[in-house]
């Protein structure tokens, strides 16, 4: 008996210990992109470029706070512009044959939320108890925390936080394209700190090994005037 119970307070301990290592990771990642100061932020602008199958394409991103989203992509001198105004997201992709806005649900919508840099994600999963600490893992040389986000209704996604810098290096998933799966990866570099806003000015995403994208960020402008009708479909 007195050995059940000696077991059981060390699966306990464990436990405890796990929890607050997970605990002091999140706050120590949440204090190196000086979560605490985004509110202060009211916009942020900008301006990069995405490079994929030997072409370049231009891009500019608008975001004033707490959750207006614009990003528009230009191809062959046509915008392909998704938003989101506070309340419902849209998509304008001329390369469709119209340029007539459709609105975003499900997953489309999702993605072109997370571009949203006043939102502190990962201090959202911990809070809901959706991330698991599964060890670590070398990125890029460097020892990483590697943790689990386990995402309702869909596949788990893992997230790598530089041990160092508390940073966010790498993010892995599989998806589904066309019934086939793929491991996709993202490598997020060269970060910078302007008037405050911390993010990577580099990412680069890997399928099934292979480069498919670099997204690189030219100009980051902060706290710039910025107008509603920015967000809204014409």
């Amino acid at each position: 008996m007195k050995k059940i119970v000696f077991v059981l307070t060390g699966l306990i301990a464990v436990a405890v210990i796990n929890a607050q290592s997970l605990d002091e990771i999140v706050k120590n990642y949440s204090a190196a992109m000086k979560s605490d100061k985004l509110s202060s932020v009211k916009t942020i602008k900008i301006t990069g470029k995405m490079s994929a199958m030997g072409m370049e394409m231009p891009m500019v991103m608008f975001m004033k706070n707490p959750d207006k989203i614009k990003v528009a992509y230009t191809f062959n001198g046509q915008d392909m512009i998704s938003v989101f105004d506070g309340q419902k997201g849209y998509m304008m992709n001329p390369m469709t044959g119209s340029s007539a806005p459709v609105e975003l649900t499900g997953d489309q919508l999702k993605q072109v939320q997370n571009n949203n840099v006043f939102r502190n994600e990962l201090l959202n999963y911990f809070k809901n108890g959706q991330i698991t600490l599964e060890g670590s893992e070398d990125v890029n040389g460097k020892p990483a925390h590697k943790l689990k986000i386990n995402v309702a209704g869909g596949k788990p996604v893992f997230m790598f936080l530089d041990k160092g810098t508390s940073l966010l290096v790498k993010t892995k998933t599989t998806v589904d394209q066309m019934g086939t799966q793929m491991d996709v990866e993202s490598f997020m570099t060269e970060y910078t700190d302007i008037q405050g806003v911390v993010m990577p000015k580099k990412t680069t995403a890997m399928a099934n090994g292979m480069e498919a994208a670099v997204i690189t960020f030219d100009n980051i402008e902060v706290n710039i005037p910025m107008d509603d009708a920015v967000f809204k479909v014409k």
